[in-house]
C-alpha cells in the first residue's frame, strides 16, 4: 500500500511497530530485549511499567480538533517526532510523521469514533466526507439490542439461576 502511494496509520501497537525498534528492558511484555520494527517511522520506543491512560483534546497536524484519550506503556522518541500528529491542548506534542507525510504515527485512540476527526481523516486521505453520526448509531443499535434480548430472554429465569 505505502509502496503504491497509500498512507500508513499506527495507533498505540501499531505506532510502535511504525517505528525501528521496541525495547522492553523491564520484560513488561514477556522476555526483556528488543525487537526490530518496520522501519517506516525513524522512532523507537522504550516499554515502561508506567501506564498512561487519560482523555485528550487537541489538533491534528493539518488544524483537525479532535477528543479521544490516551491508553499505552511507554516512550516513543526520534527524529520523526519533530513532525508531530498532534499538539494537546495543554501544548504537548504528540506523534510522529515520516518526512514523505505518509506514515503516521498516533497514541490517542477515539479518531474514528469522533464524527468530525472521521470526516477530516476520510477528506484527507479517501477524497471524501464521513456522512454516518457515529454516536446517533451506536445508541440506535444499542436500543435494539436492549429490546431484542427483553424480548427473547426470562429476565426472572436467569435471576433465579444466579442466586
Amino acid at each position: 500500500h505505502l509502496r503504491r502511494g497509500g498512507t500508513v496509520l499506527g495507533l498505540c501497537g501499531g505506532y510502535q511497530m511504525l517505528g525501528r525498534a521496541i525495547h522492553d528492558p523491564d520484560g513488561i511484555e514477556g522476555a526483556g530485549g528488543s525487537a526490530v520494527g518496520l522501519g517506516l517511522l525513524d522512532v523507537e520506543t522504550t516499554l515502561s511499567a508506567e501506564k498512561r491512560l487519560e482523555p485528550v483534546k487537541g489538533s491534528t497536524f493539518d488544524q483537525a480538533p479532535f477528543t479521544g484519550y490516551e491508553m499505552h506503556m511507554g516512550v516513543t522518541e526520534g527524529p520523526d517526532r519533530a513532525r508531530p500528529f498532534a499538539r494537546l491542548a495543554d501544548g504537548v506534542a504528540e506523534g510522529a510523521v515520516s518526512a514523505d507525510g505518509r506514515v503516521i504515527g498516533t497514541y490517542i485512540h477515539g479518531h474514528f469514533a469522533d464524527d468530525a476527526q472521521r470526516s477530516a481523516w476520510l477528506a484527507r486521505f479517501a477524497g471524501g466526507a464521513a456522512t454516518i453520526a457515529y454516536e446517533p448509531l451506536v445508541e440506535d443499535t444499542l436500543d435494539r439490542l436492549a429490546a431484542h434480548l427483553e424480548a427473547h430472554i426470562d429476565v426472572d429465569r436467569l435471576l433465579t439461576l444466579l442466586r
